[in-house]
């Protein structure tokens, strides 16, 4: 096992809190992560506050967020969405823009769906990204999720791109 791969192994999934505002706030300042995820730039700290306190605190029966931890600090969070009849969307994302790439969205992802199958007796998770956000669509797929359809468009990185739907079946 190389580096890397023994780093990927030290993620996991926990609860967020709101000791975790420290993280998010340096995330806001990342152009290129809140560019990818739909953040606004030089997002007002009290405002953000209020967001991440919002998060935390949140008391829902069909959103789920947890964050992803890796050495201490939290990296990234995942999300379980319109949760409803033994189905989920997942969304996740790294918020250091620097450990794209490195497997930590493929771990975190298979973590959140462990959870969800677990502790929700979901059966079957929807996921949905951006055409052109490759790793994610690489992802996706390594993982076993299907494509099922492109609807709609959205800006991601700057540029318009096709939104891609998809779809896992969990085995019983």
């Amino acid at each position: 096992m190389d580096f890397k791969e023994s780093k990927v192994q030290c993620i996991k999934i926990r609860p967020i809190t709101m000791d975790d505002y420290r993280f998010v706030l340096n995330w806001s300042k990342d152009d290129t992560f809140c560019s990818a995820n739909g953040w606004e730039k030089n997002r007002n700290e009290e405002e953000l506050f209020r967001w991440w306190h919002q998060c935390v605190h949140n008391i829902s029966n069909d959103f789920i967020r947890m964050g992803i931890e890796l050495e201490a600090r939290l990296i990234g969070y995942a999300d379980l969405a319109f949760i409803k009849d033994n189905q989920a969307e997942l969304g996740i994302a790294i918020g250091e823009s620097i450990l794209w790439g490195k497997g930590i969205g493929y771990k975190s992802s298979i973590s959140m769906m462990d959870y969800a199958k677990e502790h929700l007796g979901i059966t079957v998770s929807n996921a949905e990204t951006h055409e052109a956000n490759n790793r994610s669509r690489k992802m996706l797929e390594k993982i076993g999720f299907k494509e099922i359809s492109r609807i709609g468009s959205e800006e991601y990185l700057g540029t318009e791109s096709k939104l891609i739907q998809y779809r896992f079946y969990f085995c019983s």
